[in-house]
């Protein structure tokens, strides 16, 4: 596994992780970008290392979230310590932007 032997390399204690945010509808490229840069410094900003970044694009909510009905999707995978966790919801939650986040550790 690449992963295991990029965390051994890396100093260990870093966890893989997914995180799936929903951005609000109205924001521009530039802040829709600002935003998926500004989680990526973030991580790395922590030691840790962001492995792929999937913009899938505007789409339709199951459900109106904020009164919004659609948001722009992006997908991060990336290696961080847990401890950095709160922190970083912390950040999405205060973000203007971010409309619903998922942060999901993988085993």
């Amino acid at each position: 596994m690449v992963s295991e032997n990029v965390s051994s390399q890396v100093g260990g204690g870093l966890c893989n992780y997914e995180l799936v945010v929903v951005v609000r509808p109205e924001a521009d490229e530039e802040n829709f970008e600002s935003t998926v840069e500004s989680i990526g410094r973030f991580v790395t900003g922590k030691g840790g290392i962001v492995s792929e970044v999937e913009r899938w694009g505007k789409r339709r909510l199951a459900y109106p979230i904020k009164q919004y009905g659609e948001g722009y999707y992006v997908l991060t995978r990336f290696q961080m310590k847990p401890e950095y966790n709160e922190e970083l919801e912390t950040n999405l939650k205060i973000s203007e932007d971010v409309i619903r986040h998922l942060l999901i550790k993988l085993g």
